[in-house]
């Protein structure tokens, strides 16, 4: 897989020293000479000096050959216009863009760029599963179909509780696919299963549900933190 990666700071060099050592063809392209400079000291001849949201650079690196873009920069901007190019311009198939203001995360996935990585809201959401109180934790995004998979946790409190599933009044288009006990014991839900305090459940739902799926199971509103 050939995979190019704009922007050499520290994410771009771990991303690249880990693809090549598996055995994918990265390509870096950085505008700074010196960190250039410092890349292929490491790495080898694995950078290209230039800019990554120009378009004569972007095809002297052979992107209309990529298989995957991954605009890594600190520049929000800049990211956004280097995964536009390569998936407009020049037909990439897969394009990552990292994101450092998780407020850009819903004007990015409108522009068409397939995955965002936000690092704030990554921290967020590993805090949010040591320290609980916000008891919906995001667990994997599936892009094609704009669903979501999340985990939430029943707390003591919730009017859920002692409730069976087909009573709960679940956002339309919310599915509950599993249910974990406080013995770690799982199951699939069925329209009888009684929903106990601490349950973990596992919900499939679009990002549009989320706050009412979470009203629903836990009783409380959180404001989202920048998406």
């Amino acid at each position: 897989m050939y995979v190019i990666i704009v922007g050499g700071g520290k994410v771009g060099y771990y991303l690249c020293r880990t693809l090549l050592a598996e055995g994918h063809e990265v390509l870096i392209v950085e505008k700074n000479e010196a960190k250039c400079e410092r890349l292929e000291e490491e790495l080898g001849s694995i950078c290209l000096r230039g800019d990554g949201c120009e378009t004569a650079t972007l095809a002297e690196a052979g992107t209309g050959r990529a298989d995957m873009l991954i605009a890594a920069t600190n520049e929000d901007e800049d990211n956004l216009v280097s995964c536009q190019l390569a998936k407009y311009k020049f037909k990439v198939r897969r394009t990552i863009a990292l994101i450092n203001n998780p407020e850009n995360e819903t004007v990015f996935k409108k522009l068409g760029i397939d995955v965002t990585v936000s690092s704030t809201n990554l921290v967020l959401e590993h805090i949010e599963q040591e320290v609980p109180t916000h008891h919906l934790m995001h667990l994997l995004k599936l892009e094609e179909s704009g669903l979501e998979i999340v985990e939430v946790r029943i707390p003591g409190h919730s009017s859920v509780a002692g409730r069976r599933v087909r009573d709960l009044n679940l956002p339309q288009g919310a599915v509950l696919a599993l249910v974990i006990r406080k013995d770690q014991r799982p199951m699939i839900p069925a329209p009888d299963t009684v929903l106990e305090a601490e349950d973990q459940v596992l919900a499939v739902t679009s990002h549009e549900l989320e706050d009412a799926l979470r009203l629903t199971l836990t009783g409380q509103r959180v404001e989202r933190h920048g998406n």
